[in-house]
């Protein structure tokens, strides 16, 4: 890799793990006690002129907005529509509020093809469960852990956004005990002992961190740069791996999706990048299907289009 490829992709992780965290502590627990003692439908009032306030304070998310609107949905958007793309990711970080105390008489959840996964674990072994930054995660995870439809472990990254993540793991210790946390000594023994246990490990595959190896794909028209260790990790494992997509269909109502996206990622010593190249593509053919499907639903609030 040249020295400029490597400070391109220091550049894109830097995009997202630069940008400061919003929530205090305090403010955090502003809203969790209004949230449980006033109910979610007169909190979710708020939301509009905490929605307004970000539309007009964020300007780096607002522009990245705008450009992301104009490519899903293939026409310049307006103020509102910008607005209505923010005001759905505060819902979404609302309701994991009530997600993650398992008060799912909030919510109305569709699981399509809710067999995929359920075919994987009646043969004992994991999977790897490859999701994204579109919609919410915390809606599967949460039914997962809580309803033991499926048995959860998730890769994630605990030192961004410490104050939120430490305000949502207080909410439900057992939901916060099924995080691995990625890139430690133990991380690789974790996942491959989780998958023997016939656990689906959960990894998102849309967002470049320090130290990870990327490649280009074509995402809505453009050239983008999408992390490779989802599909590195999951060649490792020799596991199956399941698409999956956690949309927010607004009000109630949440739809997941599962489709079948490998039996095994094989990579050839020979063209190992150009396989590399081709299964990250795929996934990102995938994410663009379900982001123009709900299209106010991508949360990646910096430049993500190289």
């Amino acid at each position: 890799m040249t020295s400029k490829a490597c400070g391109a992709k220091a550049l894109h992780a830097r995009r997202w793990t630069d940008l400061p965290e919003r929530g205090t502590p305090a403010s955090l627990r502003m809203i969790g006690w209004i949230a449980v003692h006033i109910g979610r439908s007169a909190t979710r009032l708020l939301l509009y002129p905490i929605t307004l306030y970000f539309v007009i304070s964020a300007h780096a998310a607002r522009k990245v907005s705008y450009e992301y609107l104009n490519r899903v949905r293939s026409r310049s958007p307006h103020w509102w529509d910008v607005f209505r793309h923010f005001h759905c990711f505060a819902a979404t970080i609302l309701d994991r509020l009530y997600l993650l105390r398992a008060k799912f008489e909030h919510f109305d959840v569709t699981l399509h093809q809710r067999e995929i996964p359920h075919w994987q674990l009646e043969k004992g072994k994991g999977c790897i469960l490859l999701g994204s930054h579109l919609g919410s995660f915390e809606v599967l995870r949460a039914l997962g852990v809580t309803q033991q439809d499926f048995p959860l472990k998730v890769l994630m990254d605990i030192e961004h956004n410490q104050n939120i993540t430490r305000f949502l793991d207080a909410l439900n210790p057992k939901i916060a005990g099924t995080v691995i946390v990625p890139d430690r000594l133990d991380t690789l023994l974790k996942v491959k002992e989780s998958l023997d246990a016939g656990f689906l490990v959960g990894i998102l595959g849309d967002r470049v961190s320090s130290g990870d190896k990327t490649t280009q794909c074509q995402f809505l028209g453009a050239p983008a740069t999408f992390p490779a260790g989802p599909i590195l990790l999951a060649a490792t494992m020799h596991c199956p791996v399941i698409l999956f997509f956690g949309l927010y269909r607004g009000g109630r109502r949440y739809e997941i999706y599962f489709e079948h996206f490998a039996d095994e990622i094989i990579l050839n010593r020979d063209r190992r990048a150009e396989d590399v190249q081709h299964w990250v593509q795929r996934y990102a053919g995938r994410l663009e299907h379900y982001a123009r499907l709900a299209p106010y639903n991508w949360f990646n609030f910096y430049p993500f289009w190289d």
